[in-house]
Formats: structure tokens, C-alpha cells, sequence
């Protein structure tokens, strides 16, 4: 008898999958033709955030974009669910981007911004740094044993690395591998290294 053997999914189209969340029609379909062009499996695209929380966990995607206004619940709200469920890169469209906001974003996992109106030059870097702060944050999960822990920490590193790229004069990535190296060498957390950052450039 011939077996029909399942043909297996590659693993390019496992962690491709892009789940869209944007009110505005217009901009929705930009992204999505936009994300296919760039080679990602966008796996759904609605409309506010309570189906951005309710699609993430039915599709399970490996990258996220999402307004941050939205009717039912906005960007911020959903992202925190969406992160509460599994840590997954999300990227927050806005009109505007403060200190406050950015606090917030972070805890609620938010990993790369793109500022309205979105163009095709800004969306395949931003992809790019989410994808680089996750795996930084994935790195610095181990160090902890629960999401709070890590997400907090991860608020730190970013205002660190802030620190460090502004004196040093070096990219974001060279100021995260800076990090872990005196983390390594003092054998001690990144959260250690970087509370050191910051209190002594409060001295300065």
C-alpha cells in the first residue's frame, strides 16, 4: 500500500508568520502587500485589538504589528495580553513616541516602533530591530525564572544601552554585547550591569 507522506512545513514559513492588527483599511493592505514582498506568511490581519489578542492565540505568529489605536482595546492593552500568553516580537505603529509611552510599550512588550505615516523604507528595518531586541530579550530570560522579571530587566537594559550608545558613540547591538560582556566578566545579571549604568550616569 502507498503512504502519502505529509509534506512537512518548512521552517522559513514557521517563523514567518505575521499577524496584522490596524483599523485603518488602507494601511492594512500596505503592510500586508508590503510583508509578502519582504518573504513573510502573513497569517491574519483584523481590525482592534481584542481580535489582535484573540487571533494571536488561534495563529500563534512570530511577529506582530499592531496601531496603537484601536477601537475595543488599544495597542498597549493587547500587546500585554498578547506577551502574558508567550513573549513574541511585537512592533507598535504611532503617531507619536514619548518617554512615557515608551516605558509602557516596553512592559508590554512592544519591541520596535513604526511612526505614521508607514512607508516601505521604515518597515523592513523596524522588522529587523524587533527581531534583534527580542533575541536580546530571549538571552536575558534566562537569567530570570518568570516574564515580570524579565520584562522589567529588559526596561533597564534599554535605558542602558540608551547610555552607553549616547557616550560610546556605538550601535544598539554593540552597546547589548558591551553589556554582556562586563556581565560576563563580573560574573554578574544584566540587570546588575545595567542598574550600574544608570546610577552612575546619574552621577555625571
Amino acid at each position: 500500500m502507498h503512504v502519502m507522506k505529509a509534506v512537512p512545513i518548512t521552517k522559513e514559513e514557521e517563523t514567518n508568520k505575521v499577524l496584522i492588527a490596524e483599523d485603518n483599511a488602507k494601511t492594512r493592505l500596505f503592510l500586508k502587500n508590503q510583508l509578502e514582498l519582504l518573504g513573510y506568511n502573513v497569517v491574519g490581519t483584523v481590525t482592534n485589538g481584542k481580535a489582535a489578542v484573540e487571533k494571536a492565540a488561534e495563529v500563534n505568529p512570530n511577529l506582530v504589528i499592531m496601531d496603537i489605536k484601536m477601537p475595543e482595546m488599544d495597542g498597549i492593552d493587547a500587546a500585554k495580553l498578547i506577551s502574558s500568553k508567550g513573549p513574541v516580537p511585537i512592533i507598535l505603529i504611532t503617531g507619536i513616541s514619548s518617554d512615557e509611552m515608551a516605558a509602557k510599550a516596553i512592559e508590554a512588550g512592544v519591541f520596535a516602533y513604526l511612526v505614521k505615516p508607514v512607508t516601505k523604507k521604515q518597515l523592513e528595518p523596524a522588522i529587523k530591530l524587533a527581531l534583534a531586541r527580542f533575541n536580546e530579550f530571549r538571552s536575558l530570560k534566562v537569567e530570570v525564572n518568570d516574564l515580570k522579571d524579565a520584562m522589567e530587566t529588559r526596561k533597564l537594559v534599554e535605558r542602558a544601552k540608551g547610555i552607553l550608545m549616547k557616550r560610546c558613540n556605538i550601535s544598539e547591538e554593540d552597546a547589548f554585547k558591551l553589556l554582556q560582556t562586563h556581565s560576563q566578566k563580573e560574573n554578574k545579571k544584566m540587570r546588575e550591569i545595567a542598574e550600574g549604568i544608570i546610577s552612575a550616569s546619574k552621577l555625571i
